[in-house]
């Protein structure tokens, strides 16, 4: 099995479309591989109607159907075996042991919304049972879940060409919710979001579900994206990318007749603050950890640490001296695409023409798309005013903030705007004597770790994936773990309706055996 450039377009494979693209090799930085076309806006408009057209009827599966479907798409992407590892490695160079493990990280996710949705209580049951003799009034009877929200436009991701992508967590936490699914594949990997919107076409036919269940269009242009943006059928959005590209996806959906969701996970520099106690007695340790995190994948992680702050005194030159070590002697590998690779030089070129010393840089390594890790470092008070210097770069770019003292430590906290995680390194009593700048990173960060690396994000339900504006569109949802479904889902309410027209869950017999809440009480 190999890619042929195909879309799928409802159950159906079309080669047909405008401007013709191909992968990029990383290592030679020239394209290769079969040639794709960038979708039509009719062929855009037909998955999107024919997501539409059957996004009641995808809502009616039974729970049991859906999760049947999940686990269908795990196995057959297990059941492609090498030839999905190395046409994935082929297009992005990432190794294949860590595709290998993505793709593992992939059918777990689409087994765990299995069994979410077999188990059903996510929909969040309540009951209310009326009283017609009550004083003044009669109480209605009320009953409320969670439905589908309709078809979703799901974007896939450069970075995570399996686990972020075509049958990745967007696309599995909708199919679970019973939401119909259109999918823009990413140019960096259209070969291998067309060896899995294969797998996801062949499950939904062995289980006979509607064809307009499921579509993938490719494009390498922000015209396919607009188009698909302004589809009337599509009811929400998930994003996982740059800033740039998701504030444009949340302005155009803003700016629709009818506005829509946009679930985006975009830049974040996940900050790193080193305390005193901490840096005295383990330095150049957590200069090495940090490193390795940063520098893992090229920094093609979004949770990749960005920004190191340290205040001056016992173990700061250490710490200093360790760090600019590392990051000389690091070996970037390619990125996964040429616009990365464009986007961290641009980056790079913008933070230097500020108050900013480069301290630090590593080899390229083998590649057209290898790129130089690098540590620039800047006074707390320069990062403290200018706002380029608290966003993101993306690449293995690490930007090292040596503050006089605790006070311009938490000003760097206090400056920045809203990130994925923040990380703490603390010993002794650190932690109790800098609370002051816990309670700020809390409110500025999805995640904060203590004396780790930010790097690696567990799939469960504990994990949060998102943060404030502009790590992500909306801080109460997050794109990870069973809890990211919520997204695609509206709640409604029943009010006095007969039990026979009531869904299974809110019936007072209870047939499918959910969590409920009734009559305030958890039962």
């Amino acid at each position: 099995m190999s890619a042929r450039g195909e879309h799928w377009i409802a159950g159906h494979a079309e080669h047909a479309g405008g401007v013709a693209f191909r992968a990029y090799d990383p290592m030679t930085g020239a394209p290769f591989g079969p040639e794709f076309r960038e979708a039509t806006s009719d062929q855009v408009e037909r998955a999107c109607v024919a997501a539409a057209a059957e996004a009641r009827q995808f809502a009616r599966v039974e729970p049991a159907a859906r999760g049947a479907l999940l686990r269908a798409i795990a196995a057959g992407l297990d059941g492609l075996g090498d030839v999905l590892v190395q046409c994935a490695v082929a297009e992005t160079a990432l190794p294949a042991a860590r595709i290998a493990a993505e793709r593992a990280r992939t059918a777990l996710q689409l087994t765990q919304f299995a069994a979410l949705v077999e188990e059903g209580s996510w929909v969040e049951a309540s009951i209310d049972h009326g009283d017609a003799a009550r004083a003044p009034q009669p109480k209605p009877d009320l009953r409320r879940m969670l439905v589908p929200i309709g078809p979703v436009a799901v974007f896939g991701a450069s970075n995570f060409p399996l686990a972020y992508s075509v049958a990745g967590g967007d696309t599995a936490s909708a199919l679970a919710a019973g939401c119909p699914v259109v999918v823009k594949g990413h140019p960096a990997h259209p070969g291998t979001s067309e060896l899995v919107a294969r797998v996801i076409v062949k499950a939904l036919r062995a289980a006979r579900l509607p064809d307009g269940t499921f579509s993938l269009l490719h494009g390498r242009s922000h015209q396919v994206s607009s188009a698909l943006l302004r589809q009337p059928a599509i009811a929400a959005v998930g994003f996982t990318g740059s800033f740039a590209g998701g504030r444009a996806l949340f302005d155009l959906a803003a700016a629709r007749p009818a506005p829509i969701p946009v679930f985006a996970e975009m830049g974040s520099m996940n900050p790193v603050f080193v305390l005193p106690n901490a840096l005295a007695r383990r330095g150049p340790e957590i200069a090495h950890r940090l490193a390795v995190s940063a520098l893992l994948a090229s920094g093609q992680f979004c949770t990749s640490p960005g920004m190191v702050v340290w205040t001056k005194g016992a173990g700061a030159d250490a710490f200093a001296e360790a760090l600019r070590a590392a990051i000389a002697a690091g070996i970037g590998a390619p990125v996964v695409h040429p616009s990365i690779h464009t986007g961290y030089e641009r980056a790079l070129a913008e933070v230097k023409a500020l108050p900013v010393a480069e301290t630090a840089r590593g080899s390229a390594g083998a590649g057209a798309l290898g790129v130089r890790p690098t540590l620039l470092e800047a006074s707390a008070a320069v990062v403290a005013s200018r706002p380029r210097l608290r966003s993101e770069i993306y690449g293995p770019a690490v930007l090292g903030v040596d503050c006089a003292d605790a006070a311009e430590m938490t000003a760097v906290a206090q400056s920045l705007h809203g990130h994925l995680t923040a990380t703490v390194h603390g010993d002794g009593d650190d932690l109790e004597q800098h609370g002051a700048l816990l309670e700020i990173l809390r409110e500025k960060v999805g995640r904060l770790i203590a004396n780790g690396v930010p790097t690696g994000v567990e799939v469960c339900t504990s994990m949060v994936h998102g943060g404030p504006w502009p790590a992500s569109t909306d801080a109460r949802f997050q794109a990870v773990g069973v809890t990211s479904i919520r997204r695609w889902a509206r709640p409604v309410c029943w009010q006095d309706w007969p039990q026979d027209l009531l869904p299974a869950e809110l019936r007072d017999d209870n047939p499918r055996g959910v969590r409920r809440v009734v009559d305030g009480v958890p039962r």
